[in-house]
């Protein structure tokens, strides 16, 4: 009997600020607690399984049908990339480089160089301002937009029309060819736009990540022979290390059917999801009312989706970081994340507390399977929630 996994990272969706949140401007942060607010959150899913049982959350929940846990971030960041990394299996003991006054000079000219073609803003930015504010000088003069925010980004965009999105992704090669080292930013991302002003953005993003400096969950059970499916920019997180198939997304919804299709069929492994419109659409916009309608539709795609577990599946949800929709800051906050663990051979209603580091998460998958989890960084939970 094949047996599987299935880990959704619900990117952004954290669930109160860390002690040392205050070292990183976040004090206060709470993602949840902010959406939970307004009148179109409705998740009784999440809430039957546990979430407002979590440690901070404050709530005592009445027969939970899960496994849960506050999860505690030992990596020093707030990013996409050392939370996933983490989740994985990574302990990143220094953040990733960031650039708040903008990439150095010698950077830029040598970039300018290698692509043929000058730089406008230089400077952190939010991604639909920069293109409303540089898209037009961009069409005039050829050359690219290049910004950053508070995370560790190099981020392009250019028009589809000028640039072809192709070209696009080979000049951001270039970046990540440059940005090593000290400059070894976690993500050179590009930033298709088009139409008129103010123009849109499109739906062909496409990340180019470090190396990651481990090994990782992904590539423990690949080399173990099993399948590893990535959904969503998982596969871009971890530069395409350890994974069987990838299936790139445009939405959450996109990402929702496909976990659903992937679910439906057989494999032996990990099926890792990654849904970003929420931290992209709606946490990095200050859109509360978004965030909140965003988290409860993948609450009713639970309702279809948890009878489409097997016998001998696991499920686990959790977040890579926070992303407060409510507070002025537009950027990721230090937060703990949840994690609730689902399956027919698990226990229900076990709190296990505060986990001192996401990748107990991946520990646990790799117990889940047999496979040894002295590889990686974390403390598997698997004899605390399986069934004797």
């Amino acid at each position: 009997m094949a047996k599987r996994a299935f880990l959704i990272v619900l990117d952004s969706v954290g669930i109160g600020a860390m002690p040392d949140a205050g070292e990183w401007g976040d004090e206060g942060s709470n993602t949840v607690a902010s959406i939970r607010k307004h009148p179109d959150f409705y998740c009784p899913n999440l809430e039957k399984m546990g979430l407002f049982g979590i440690d901070g959350m404050g709530e005592k929940v009445n027969s939970p049908r899960t496994c849960y846990a506050r999860m505690t971030e030992a990596s020093k960041g707030k990013d996409t990339t050392i939370g996933h990394w983490e989740i994985a299996g990574i302990y990143s003991p220094k953040p990733l480089p960031t650039y708040p006054n903008g990439f150095p000079q010698e950077v830029l000219d040598e970039y300018e160089k290698r692509t043929g073609r000058g730089i406008l803003c230089n400077r952190p930015y939010s991604g639909t301002e920069v293109i409303k504010d540089f898209g037009e000088e961009h069409l005039k003069t050829g050359k690219l937009i290049v910004y950053t925010s508070a995370d560790s980004v190099f981020q392009v965009a250019a028009h589809e029309d000028l640039v072809p999105v192709e070209e696009l992704y080979r000049y951001c090669e270039i970046a990540r060819e440059l940005m090593q080292g000290e400059h070894g930013v976690g993500r050179i991302i590009a930033r298709p736009f088009a139409g008129e002003y103010p123009f849109q953005r499109t739906p062909r993003r496409h990340d180019y990540s470090l190396q990651p400096p481990a090994l990782t969950v992904p590539e423990v059970m690949k080399k173990s022979g099993f399948d590893v499916i990535s959904v969503g920019k998982i596969f871009d997180i971890f530069a395409g290390q350890g994974f069987t198939e990838s299936y790139p997304t445009t939405s959450n919804e996109d990402g929702m059917n496909k976990t659903m299709g992937i679910a439906n069929r057989d494999f032996n492994g990990l099926c890792f999801v990654n849904l970003v419109d929420f931290d992209m659409v709606y946490g990095h916009r200050n859109d509360v009312g978004g965030y909140a309608r965003a988290l409860s539709a993948f609450d009713a795609w639970l309702t279809d989706f948890l009878p489409q577990l097997r016998e001998d599946d696991m499920l686990i949800i959790t977040a890579d970081h926070g992303c407060d929709p409510a507070t002025p800051s537009t950027d990721h906050s230090r937060e703990y994340t949840p994690m609730i663990a689902y399956g027919k051979k698990l226990k229900e209603g076990v709190n296990l507390g505060t986990r001192d580091s996401f990748a107990d998460i991946g520990a646990t998958v790799l117990a889940w399977f047999g496979l040894p989890t002295d590889t990686v960084f974390g403390k598997s939970f698997l004899k605390e929630i399986i069934h004797d």
